[in-house]
């Protein structure tokens, strides 16, 4: 069965590859064990699926899985991470018909299936990078390395400088913030990713996390670090941006769009239990997306008959 080509894909792809070196030289060659391991059970699900509802298998698939494996903490048994892979394929892609028609992103779909299924290794065991040169490109990192040791985002602890740079402890492809920076605006140059979906998010994420943290609210951190540590920044360039979940009728509904998955992060941070609240945010955002359009496109078509009836009327 034929794959179909899709050039913008391959290009995600290509903003994603330092983010993917980064977490061998932070975390050893484990992360190619679960690439791997994730990959396969993409194509194995998707081959199923495509043969007996007689659907396309595209190249998005390779993306899925590139950005669920960097997602992962590096302790994240491979088994868990296939499970989710596999959640995330049928559950959250084929069932609605494949690729174009999926109303969630894949990724954050099996994310956020392991991330209640088994909270303890996405939330409560991490791994400390591996140190200095070279670096994990001599380690195979086992679950054993594992300690109880919470991200940046939770320990508030880090400096601005490793957060920055990703000498610090978290999913592979989310402790880097420099690496997200090249790599998403990689993208967005090469127009595989709207500008406009990312400068909202981050904007209204700034904007309110600025209001709570000088309100003095408890769980509230400085807004600069909030948006270096954890996922929201990996999120905002690579997640919100997928060409399918996310609103893309008109600009109004992308900054709509992307301000409301900034919002509801910075909400659920500060208010509810998650302190990572990225994987939820993000999939409330996606069933928003399609009312948004909606909305938008009915607001358009009621001006556009006043204006007719406005002439008709002259």
């Amino acid at each position: 069965m034929k794959i179909q080509k899709q050039q913008m894909m391959r290009e995600v792809l290509k903003g994603l590859l330092p983010l993917a070196l980064a977490a061998i030289y932070f975390f050893g060659w484990r992360f190619l064990a679960i690439l791997s391991v994730v990959t396969a059970t993409g194509v194995i699900c998707e081959i199923l699926m495509a043969r007996r509802y007689e659907l396309k298998i595209t190249e998005s698939l390779f993306v899925t899985a590139m950005l669920f494996s960097l997602s992962l903490p590096p302790g994240m048994p491979l088994w868990m991470a296939s499970l989710g892979m596999a959640f995330g394929i049928v559950f959250g892609k084929m069932v609605f018909g494949g690729f174009g028609r999926n109303i969630f992103n894949p990724a954050i779909t099996a994310r956020a299936f392991v991330y209640v299924s088994f909270g303890v290794p996405m939330t409560a065991q991490f791994i400390n990078p591996v140190g200095r040169f070279p670096g994990g490109l001599t380690h195979w990192i086992t679950n054993a390395d594992a300690v109880s040791n919470a991200t940046p985002l939770v320990t508030k602890g880090s400096e601005l400088v490793s957060v920055f740079l990703g000498n610090v402890p978290g999913s592979f492809g989310e402790t880097s913030a420099l690496l997200i920076l090249i790599g998403g605006i990689y993208i967005i140059y090469k127009k595989a990713a709207n500008w406009k979906l990312t400068v909202s998010s981050i904007v209204a994420f700034l904007v309110f996390q600025t209001i709570f943290w000088m309100a003095g609210i408890k769980e509230s951190v400085d807004p600069l670090y909030a948006l270096l540590s954890g996922s929201f920044l990996f999120a905002a360039f690579f997640m919100i941006t997928d060409p399918v979940s996310s609103s893309q009728t008109t600009d109004i509904g992308r900054y709509i769009y992307g301000a409301l998955f900034g919002v509801l992060t910075v909400l659920i941070r500060i208010f509810a239990s998650w302190p990572e609240g990225v994987t939820f945010a993000i999939l409330l955002a996606n069933m928003f997306a399609p009312l948004i359009d909606y909305l938008l496109k009915e607001q358009k078509r009621r001006a556009k008959e006043r204006l007719k009836v406005k002439g008709a009327n002259s």
